[in-house]
């Protein structure tokens, strides 16, 4: 073999059996990006774990949100009251349906040592949730956790979703879905009115 052949065979362009191919670069890619997504979500499951949940028995933990009112408001500001933390949304329909029975439940206990805060996840904060109080005349306290700090650090599954706390910060029950509050036959309303007479 001469010179010039051998010159040619070594600029010669590789052939599909050689080196790397297209498909095996969008492979790599996937594989890359898959390995960053098992340790993105490793690390989130690791730190959920850190956090114990929040249960019947266990303390509440305290936070710290704005009020729709102006100023802020933390739940240990309220210990020596029941407390029914209620976490919801403008969009959900079953919030929505709700609300009425939390504010008749509100006004029945005026001068009790209860009190509701209701803490909207909304994303866009009092620019959806100011007309929405407004409209349905709700009195209590509505406090805005549009980053769901409260919404997270109680590992709340959906909305709504409420945690009756004694008036010692315990949390004595943990409830998924609506609730008609003002009833006297429900067994939240029925809670709550035995833990204000305890204690």
């Amino acid at each position: 073999m001469n010179q010039i052949e051998e010159q040619d065979e070594i600029l010669s362009p590789a052939t599909p059996d050689e080196g790397w191919t297209a498909r095996d670069a969008i492979l790599g890619v996937a594989v890359f990006v898959a390995i960053i997504a098992v340790a993105v979500g490793a690390f989130f499951f690791w730190q959920a774990r850190k956090t114990p949940p929040v249960e019947e028995g266990s303390m509440a933990p305290d936070f710290t949100l704005p009020l729709l009112k102006g100023g802020e408001a933390s739940l240990s500001d309220y210990r020596g009251k029941v407390v029914l933390l209620n976490i919801w949304a403008t969009w959900c329909n079953p919030c929505r349906e709700e609300m009425p029975s939390m504010e008749q439940l509100y006004q029945n206990l005026k001068g009790k040592p209860f009190e509701i805060l209701a803490a909207s996840i909304d994303t866009r904060g009092s620019t959806d949730v100011e007309p929405f109080v407004r409209k349905l005349g709700l009195t209590f306290p509505v406090m805005l956790d549009s980053d769901k700090k409260v919404n997270n650090l109680y590992q709340a599954t959906g909305v709504p979703e409420s945690f009756i706390i004694d008036k010692n910060g315990v949390v004595r029950d943990h409830i998924l879905g609506p609730v008609n509050w003002a009833s006297p036959q429900s067994p939240e309303n029925q809670l709550i009115q035995h833990l204000l007479q305890t204690q």
